[in-house]
């Protein structure tokens, strides 16, 4: 009795004592023998994943990164298979082209929502998939589309100026401003991809379905720990509010409902982007399945919407934190124009002053500012001096590359006239400008980069010759409070609102 007794207590010490074996052997692998061992970072990150997924949940994970770089370097090991690069050539050796023969560093699919259907988006498609969706879309952001569509973003842009009025003529005239520049993109890009806006500028309130977006966001930091941790499916998803996953997927649901509609309607001479694709759906080769379509569009809404108002909020609150820049600015747009009929697309590229302080915006406050990690493809790679295995998860950190001293001269300051060739101080000469990459980099950057620029130049140039700001007290640390989960988590951006009264400039 007594032995058996013995050998169930020696089963259960054992049962005890091998899965912290398991644990410890596995940590001091990691950490010393690991294939990335000789890569800088703090060992409890190379040990699990854990402290990396925790630091996402809690929405501060740029800003340690930046600290980890700080302490460790430009490469910096964050997970036991994940690295992290703050140098301008780790875009190239990452995200650029390849010559021929050469493999590709594919996404890491674990950062990217859950899709309604099988069927792929212009995110997480495969290289032939991807060159076939690029190719249909890019008629519908080149610059000739661009200058159909310059009436559209006209009309959104002067219900946005109508209701600065409407707000200026009241007893504060404070308006938040994050608010209403969302309103006002994804008004436009609901026009742009369905042919029909959301309503929000007209009725001063977020349509359901772009709030259901805003609610994804947070959600996004949770289904990560599930990616990289599937055996804690079931105990995460339980702590989501099933409120809340029903919402994700009415949002899709409701994209391919949309997009439908428009496809069904038939037209393919409207200046948006399912007219460009209509135009070409006959060619077989090319041709958009209706899944396909669905998948697409609800991308096409959150990248051309969501990311323009992040930079709109960030330059208005970063202006208004020093005269100087905000009143040189003022002084170039309305020297610039004899009246606002003349702000257009042609024109607002040549404020120069305005194109440097989005540069430097985008520099301090980019709209993704988290890294678009890639997998090491087969055989390995050294990058960096580094060897890294295939399969390693590797990327370069927007924010937490824009705001290094590796890479910039006072880089916690927010100074246009380092974009400035003509008038750039001695100070900025080594600043590695060519960093910063908002768009990304390479054969899968954003396609609606000259979209998102026409729209930023054009909304700003004519917010400010229309009226002059002065940002509220309870606004004054907007940019010190916020948290990430993917993207920017916007407060209020309360500013006081004074109109101009129509002068001749002649």
């Amino acid at each position: 009795m007594d032995q058996h007794i013995d050998n169930v207590s020696l089963s259960i010490v054992i049962c005890a004592v091998l899965p912290i074996l398991f644990l410890l052997g596995r940590s001091i692998y990691n950490v010393y023998f690991h294939p990335l061992a000789a890569v800088p970072g703090p060992r409890l990150y190379a040990i699990s994943s854990a402290p990396y997924l925790y630091r996402v949940a809690s929405g501060k994970w740029p800003f340690i990164l930046k600290g980890l770089h700080d302490k460790y370097g430009p490469v910096v090991r964050f997970g036991p298979n994940d690295a992290s690069f703050i140098t301008p050539n780790s875009w190239k050796d990452i995200y650029g082209h390849r010559n021929s023969g050469q493999p590709n560093f594919d996404k890491d699919l674990r950062i990217y929502r859950q899709r309604k259907t099988g069927a792929p988006n212009i995110l997480v498609a495969n290289d032939t998939d991807h060159s076939r969706f690029r190719r249909l879309l890019s008629h519908g952001f080149s610059e000739k589309a661009l200058r159909g569509q310059e009436g559209v973003m006209k009309r959104y842009i002067d219900k946005l100026i109508t209701k600065m009025h409407e707000c200026a003529r009241v007893k504060s005239g404070v308006m938040d401003m994050v608010k209403w520049y969302n309103f006002t993109t994804f008004d436009l890009i609901g026009d742009l991809a369905f042919g029909e806006s959301f309503g929000c500028l007209d009725s001063g309130g977020y349509h359901p379905w772009v709030a259901m977006i805003f609610d994804g966001f947070r959600l996004s930091a949770y289904v990560l720990t599930v990616k990289y941790y599937p055996w804690l499916e079931r105990p995460v998803m339980w702590f989501i509010p099933r409120s809340l996953k029903e919402k994700q997927q009415q949002n899709l649901s409701l994209s391919f409902e949309k997009v439908g509609k428009r496809v069904a309607s038939g037209n393919s001479e409207r200046e948006d982007f399912i007219s460009y694709i209509l135009r070409h759906q006959d060619d077989e080769k090319f041709a958009m399945t209706p899944h396909e379509l669905g998948e697409n569009s609800s991308i096409l809404i959150v990248a051309g919407s969501e990311t323009t108002a992040t930079l709109l909020s960030g330059t208005t609150y970063l202006i208004l934190q020093d005269s100087r820049i905000y009143q040189r600015l003022i002084r170039e747009i309305r020297s610039t124009f004899q009246k606002e009929e003349d702000i257009n697309l042609s024109s607002v590229g040549n404020l120069s002053y305005l194109i440097a302080v989005f540069s430097e915006a985008f520099r301090m406050y980019p709209p993704v500012p988290t890294g678009l990690p890639r997998k090491v493809p087969a055989g390995g790679k050294s990058l960096s001096g580094y060897y890294f295995p295939e399969n390693t998860s590797v990327s370069v950190p927007n924010w937490a590359a824009y705001q290094s001293s590796e890479n910039f001269y006072l880089p916690q300051q927010f100074i246009p006239e380092r974009w400035l060739a003509d008038e750039r101080d001695a100070r900025f000469l080594n600043d590695a400008r060519e960093v910063v990459q908002p768009f990304s980099y390479g054969p899968r950057n954003c396609l609606g980069k000259n979209l998102a620029y026409a729209e930023m130049r054009l909304i700003l140039a004519r917010v400010l010759w229309n009226f002059d700001l002065e940002i509220d007290a309870d606004s004054l640390e907007w940019y010190h409070t916020q948290y990430i989960f993917s993207f920017w988590q916007k407060p209020a951006l309360n500013v006081r609102l004074v109109p101009q009264a129509q002068i001749s400039r002649e």
